[in-house]
């Protein structure tokens, strides 16, 4: 029986750095009718990303901040209760931009990926559950795939280096290397990551950046040097890998998950002269950019991971009340996978 109410996560206060709990609300309105060309979606799974943070700031990145008052922009996957769009039928599993709320509905045909309500795709699970929509088989399993194999271009016996290695995309990144045939060398914090990068992410080395003496550890762990960096940190971490760049490394600017804030920018070391003596490129890039190819990227991790090549792990939380404090706990790194929250049965 349909809930009588949407219960949706707004975005009360903006915050100056992480966003905490304080930060966001609860609120209840009715549930949506669908028009001509439109799709009432049941959403089961919301996700949690370290981008959040940057989409709630006051100062604009790739995307407009989201709002004062509105649903906190989030992917989600979720099931089709009600269509006004032949495209879409009742019972179809869809992922798209929902935000965390209970229900969405979605014009499809006027909205965009990242500042509206959207659906991405239908998500068939070829065996895989639906939840992998939003993790290895989504934006962060693609945002892997295109930051490594595009940007990265690792090259078999090459030595690949990943911060925040255990995380939904770096963990990705470990394997994909892997599969290139390069040895992998991931950065995390704290023992359990340490285990979880090695034992099931299938990095050769795993180091704890939260232990003494990174920049030891880098050398040790990277004997013959770094060739590809997949970079999810910036800040002093970045800073003691681009010590150790071999000349042509490729440094792929994916995240800077230890910067507290862009508000004054940060001072650090410069990077110019490690470029030009390792005559080496340093590239960000957006998964937005490789819209076109997502059906190749979803196709090939999907493929893999049937095989066993690529695992993944998720942390599922349980009810939309866990929302709001979800960011900070991502970012107080007491994820162990891809964390999402789970929000409804996935019969329902």
């Amino acid at each position: 029986m349909k809930q009588a109410t949407n219960r949706q996560v707004r975005l009360k206060k903006r915050p100056s750095g992480i966003p905490q709990a304080e930060h966001f609300e609860i609120t209840e309105t009715p549930i949506p009718d669908p028009g001509d060309g439109q799709v009432l979606i049941r959403n089961i799974f919301l996700s949690v990303e370290p981008a959040m943070r940057g989409w709630v700031s006051p100062v604009a990145n790739y995307a407009e901040p989201v709002a004062l008052g509105t649903v906190m922009r989030s992917l989600a996957v979720g099931k089709v209760v009600a269509s006004g769009d032949p495209e879409y039928q009742p019972g179809d599993y869809v992922t798209g931009m929902f935000g965390w709320q209970d229900y969405t509905l979605v014009d499809n045909q006027t909205n965009d990926d990242t500042n509206n309500p959207s659906i991405q795709r239908k998500v068939c699970g070829d065996g895989l559950p639906i939840s992998t929509s939003l993790g290895v088989l989504g934006l962060n399993g693609m945002t892997a795939y295109f930051g490594l194999l595009d940007v990265g271009q690792p090259n078999a016996g090459e030595t690949v280096v990943v911060s925040t290695a255990a995380g939904a995309v770096g963990s990705c990144v470990g394997q994909l290397a892997k599969i290139k045939g390069c040895r992998t060398v991931g950065i995390t914090g704290g023992p359990d990551k340490v285990k979880l990068c090695r034992e099931v992410f299938q990095y050769d080395q795993a180091i704890d950046y939260q232990c003494e003496g990174l920049d030891e550890q880098l050398a040790t762990a990277c004997p013959n040097g770094i060739d590809v960096y997949f970079d999810n940190t910036g800040g002093a971490i970045s800073d003691t890998v681009l010590n150790h760049l071999n000349v042509g490394a490729r440094v792929v600017i994916c995240g800077t998950a230890s910067i507290a804030s862009w508000d004054p920018i940060p001072q650090g070391p410069r990077v110019e002269r490690q470029l030009i003596v390792k005559r080496a490129r340093m590239q960000g890039f957006l998964v937005f950019d490789y819209k076109d190819r997502y059906g190749e990227a979803i196709d090939t991790l999907t493929q893999w991971v049937n095989d066993g090549l690529i695992h993944y792990r998720e942390d599922i939380l349980d009810g939309i009340e866990q929302a709001p404090g979800a960011i900070a706990g991502l970012y107080r790194g007491e994820n162990l996978g891809k964390r999402l929250i789970q929000i409804a049965a996935i019969s329902s």
